[in-house]
């Protein structure tokens, strides 16, 4: 199976690094045809704007919603929670967004860069606990009715799947705990 990591900005070696040590092959996506190309794909964190700006530079909107639409299974982290989101609220948008998860979403709402912090989280169908790496994070406002939640931090939900999506405000792939990535694979499978 092979599992794409969007390589436009942001952590995309380390989830390669999780996606091969949770026994599926990672390659990078920067373009249409790479796309083609993978059975899953993963949205990395790093600066929602920027990602969506070369989504849309590279014309690969059109094509990641139509195959996340189709069914590719698709792990947003991050910035790729705020860019698989229905919604964006409050006073920072991200215009250019794969639109498929039935969530609102609130940009850097857990605070700034100095902000950030870890935390251990009970995650559905884990075992054990899963410590969690939280860097400018968003919050997940509301979800829809098709939503699971995965995994909640001070009651509110901070990971979630809609069918075959996945996503989560924290970052996984900081972390040598390759459960979420498994999870993924999974789900791909």
């Amino acid at each position: 199976m092979k599992v794409g990591v969007l390589a436009l900005q942001g952590d995309v070696r380390e989830h390669m690094r999780s996606i091969e040590g949770a026994g599926a092959t990672a390659v990078t996506v920067k373009r249409a045809d790479q796309l083609a190309g993978v059975d899953a794909l993963i949205m990395p964190g790093g600066e929602s704007t920027t990602i969506g700006k070369l989504l849309d530079r590279f014309d690969l909107l059109e094509p990641l919603t139509t195959r996340v639409e189709n069914g590719m299974p698709v792990y947003g982290t991050c910035a790729g929670l705020i860019l698989l989101a229905r919604e964006v609220v409050g006073d920072e948008d991200a215009p250019f967004r794969v639109p498929v998860l039935d969530v609102s979403v609130r940009r850097n709402a857990y605070g700034r860069q100095v902000d950030s912090f870890e935390t251990d989280l009970e995650v559905s169908g884990f075992e054990e606990t899963l410590h969690a790496v939280f860097i400018r994070a968003p919050s997940i406002e509301s979800a829809g009715d098709e939503v699971e939640v995965l995994a909640e931090y001070d009651g509110a939900p901070v990971m979630v799947r809609q069918s075959n999506i996945l996503a989560s405000s924290f970052h996984p792939e900081m972390t040598d705990d390759e459960r979420i990535h498994e999870l993924f694979v999974s789900m791909a499978n």
